[in-house]
């Protein structure tokens, strides 16, 4: 391949009418959004090949369906290793990172590269382009989506929660029945490969290191997160305790008129929504802010009261109020809307000890989050850490911690910041065993905790080290806190 060889004069304005049956696409990942790219693109007659190095079950039943519509799949060790000199279009799934060798490949041949994201939002239907309201975020993107979710539910529209979770966008935008709006989780991976979005209104929740080995340092990591806001035609929505998400809104280029919205869990000042005495209030979207604010739902209506589940409450409910959907919809939403499970779930209260699933704080940020929802944890901790660095949360939770309990592959890094932070809190380190790790964790907790103590499995770490994925893990420990409850 020479560089330059497949250049098509009228891909960087592609849309969705463009004349795709003359453009040879390559896909790297056959899962849910790889499926749904190579879908949308054989429908509209683009050529397309999709490349995996891995093989499964599920991977093999979706290459079958899209031989059957006419799309080339390679699956297997070495499958991405060459990109054919014809190829005009890469379209990547957000597992890849930039550094695969295949995309590394395409950039090197000057062939474009974009994301399922930035090809859905090309492909939108002209004649009935749903408004996106986008949220990100290091932690709370899925609850929050979903709290908007429901929200634009209650005010009778037809949407959706996509993107980062449940269906990939290429799929959404390629529905024959058109949504109303769009609720849009997007991670920094689909983030990173964005250049043409404009949301009518975007979020981003916090900003923490996560995700470091993917886009090699918390710089370019935060630049993807920026990349929301670009072109934001409505809104744009900052949490006012977290200052990146503010200066983000500053540096961010949008659309004239589009508005800076803070959200906060104290009391708003003209423009924002917060809280006033157990009341989630708006001082953004109402005539008369600087005098009056608008009460949008109690602070008993969010699922489990905890802040960070207020915080994400409000934040949805910005995106939701940018949207004009009413205050009474807001509440009838936030009561309609139940958490997923392994989110600050209570699994059950042993011998006066409260016991807590949040499997889904997968780094530092969400777990200090949970840790502070409590007033005194024997926490469990570890797993894949992702080159995070634990010194921050642990001096942030000591006061609240009664003991800790450490599993998994890089529970030395987390004993290490304990050491540093907290030396006096009791510490005990499973053994990574094939077997029965949970319970062998679940009862060290249980030997550490006091009555009216809570034991909070909130590991700050990935789980594959141990576990299948955050869901497994959770599941285990319900399991091992069904176990103790019986003895």
């Amino acid at each position: 391949m020479t560089a330059d060889s497949g250049a098509v004069p009228w891909l960087p304005d592609a849309h969705r009418n463009s004349a795709w049956e003359q453009l040879r696409v390559v896909v790297a990942g056959i899962g849910v959004a790889g499926f749904a790219a190579a879908d949308a693109l054989q429908h509209l007659g683009a050529s397309v090949t999709v490349l995996d190095d891995q093989i499964s079950e599920s991977a093999i039943d979706k290459a079958t369906l899209l031989e059957i519509l006419g799309v080339e799949v390679r699956l297997g060790p070495g499958a991405s290793a060459a990109l054919e000199a014809d190829t005009q279009l890469l379209v990547t799934s957000p597992g890849w990172p930039p550094s695969a060798e295949l995309l590394q490949l395409a950039t090197s041949h000057s062939v474009p590269v974009w994301g399922d994201v930035e090809l859905a939002w090309r492909l939108r239907d002209p004649e009935h382009s749903a408004p996106w309201l986008c949220l990100t975020g290091t932690n709370g993107k899925t609850t929050t989506v979903q709290m908007l979710e429901a929200m634009l539910r209650a005010e009778g529209l037809r949407t959706v929660a996509a993107g980062n979770v449940g269906l990939p966008m290429c799929e959404v935008v390629m529905d024959p029945t058109p949504y109303d709006v769009l609720a849009v989780e997007l991670s920094s991976y689909q983030l990173h490969w964005l250049s043409c979005m404009s949301a009518q209104a975007s979020a981003v929740l916090n900003v923490a290191p996560d995700h470091l080995s993917w886009h090699g340092d918390v710089e370019r990591y935060t630049e993807a997160k920026a990349k929301i806001y670009q072109n934001a035609q409505l809104a744009c929505v900052y949490n006012v305790e977290d200052a990146t998400t503010r200066r983000l809104v500053e540096e961010a280029n949008v659309v004239e008129g589009c508005r800076a919205i803070g959200f906060t869990l104290g009391i708003p000042s003209i423009g924002m929504v917060g809280v006033v005495d157990d009341v989630l209030a708006d001082r953004a979207f109402i005539e008369g802010r600087d005098r009056n604010a608008a009460e949008l739902a109690q602070v008993r209506d969010v699922p489990t009261g905890a802040p960070h589940n207020v915080s994400n409450a409000l934040a949805a409910a910005a995106l939701a109020r940018a949207h004009g959907i009413s205050a009474s919809s807001v509440a009838r939403g936030l009561r309609a809307f139940k958490l997923d499970a392994h989110r600050i779930a209570t699994v059950a209260t042993v011998a006066g000890v409260t016991y807590v699933d949040d499997s889904k704080a997968t780094n530092p940020h969400a777990a200090l989050a949970s840790l502070r929802s409590f007033e005194s944890t024997v926490w469990i901790a570890g797993g894949l850490a992702k080159g995070a660095s634990f010194d921050h949360l642990v001096a942030s939770a000591v006061d609240r911690l009664r003991g800790v309990v450490l599993l998994g592959a890089d529970q030395d890094v987390i004993a290490a910041a304990l050491a540093r932070h907290a030396p006096d809190v009791p510490v005990i380190a499973v053994p990574d065993i094939d077997t029965g790790v949970m319970e062998r964790v679940v009862s060290a907790a249980a030997s550490l905790a006091r009555s009216g103590d809570t034991v909070l499995l909130a590991p700050a770490c990935a789980s594959f080290d141990q576990f299948r994925n955050y869901s497994a893990r959770g599941d285990a420990f319900v399991a091992a806190v069904e176990q103790l409850g019986e003895r």
